[in-house]
């Protein structure tokens, strides 16, 4: 497996930071992203993992203006959120979400996602 550029945005620190740790003790590059414009302003990345529930945006607006900010490839995009309604999972399909999860995940999902994630890299370069 090798490292990702992981860009981790959530406006709750306390549980970014948890996360951004865990990813990182996992040998993955993460940058964390505490509002939509920081967010933006740390692109690119191979992988976004965001909450969709965010001040001042919301998260399916912010994936639409990550995609338009994209210069090489866009980044696979994870919703770890909250919001888990079918309507909330309509809208992250129509966004270009590829996977939305509903807190709490269990920490070996996205581990586990993120190494699978890489070994199709590794086999496209």
């Amino acid at each position: 497996m090798s490292a990702l550029s992981v860009l981790l945005v959530d406006d709750y620190a306390d549980g970014a930071d948890t996360l951004a740790e865990l990813l990182r003790l996992h040998g993955h590059c993460v940058r964390v992203a505490y509002s939509p414009e920081a967010a933006l302003d740390a692109l690119p990345a191979d992988v976004v993992i965001l909450e969709l529930k965010l001040h001042g945006t919301d998260g399916w607006s912010l994936v639409r203006q990550m995609q338009h900010r994209a210069v090489e490839k866009l980044p696979l995009f994870v919703a770890v959120t909250t919001c888990g309604s079918p309507k909330d999972r309509q809208r992250s399909e129509e966004a270009g979400i590829d996977l939305h999860l509903i807190k709490p995940v269990e920490p070996a999902i996205l581990v586990g996602l993120l190494r699978r994630f890489s070994d199709v890299l590794i086999s496209f370069a």
